[in-house]
């Protein structure tokens, strides 16, 4: 029998469907964005890569299941740590970018831009969305995030279709992260224990 956990893929693929019709739900992203740290943080590793990450179920039944995967190997280059740590570094700072694009509505130098961004570069104008029951500076944040987690959920699929169905997780800037969390308390761990 299933579990209730690994039907988390169904909550990946409705976040992106609410997403496309009313932005504002892109908020509910950042439960996949905390989640993970907060749980390395207390000590449970990459738990939630692992157990609870809808997205990575959701390459596993569309490469494995639906056959839409390749299944060759992912390439040494994106396994390796240069790549990863660098992908993570180039990951972040988009994100400080969209962060802080979101503080210029928030103070009113800038104006809340309707767009949705994929791979960083290919605006797709998003105004058929209702935003004006919030402030603009929620709805910028909400355009910023639903861009990050559409084209993670893009790169994803590519490497999906291309190489094994669970390749994204290999260079995941979440699992990249929760990693190096689990790597430094493991460290500091090992630190206290010598020290005794």
């Amino acid at each position: 029998m299933k579990k209730w956990n690994e039907y988390l893929w169904i909550f990946s693929a409705l976040y992106l469907t609410l997403g496309f019709f009313n932005i504002l739900f892109a908020w509910i992203g950042m439960i996949c964005f905390i989640t993970p740290l907060l749980l390395s943080i207390i000590g449970k590793g990459k738990l939630y890569c692992n157990s609870y990450c809808g997205r990575g179920q959701l390459f596993e039944l569309l490469g494995d299941r639906l056959k839409l995967s390749s299944n060759r190997n992912i390439p040494a280059f994106l396994r390796s740590k240069w790549f990863r740590y660098g992908f993570l570094a180039f990951f972040m700072t988009m994100f400080g970018i969209m962060i802080f694009s979101t503080y210029l509505v928030f103070n009113g130098s800038n104006n809340l831009k309707e767009v949705v961004t994929l791979l960083w570069t290919i605006q797709l104008p998003w105004n058929w969305t209702n935003t004006s029951s919030v402030s603009p500076w929620i709805a910028q944040f909400a355009f910023g995030f639903y861009s990050v987690m559409l084209t993670s959920t893009i790169l994803g699929l590519l490497t999906m279709i291309f190489f094994k169905p669970r390749s994204w997780c290999v260079y995941c800037p979440m699992g990249t992260m929760t990693q190096g969390i689990s790597m430094l308390k493991y460290k500091k761990e090992i630190k206290q224990i010598n020290e005794e």
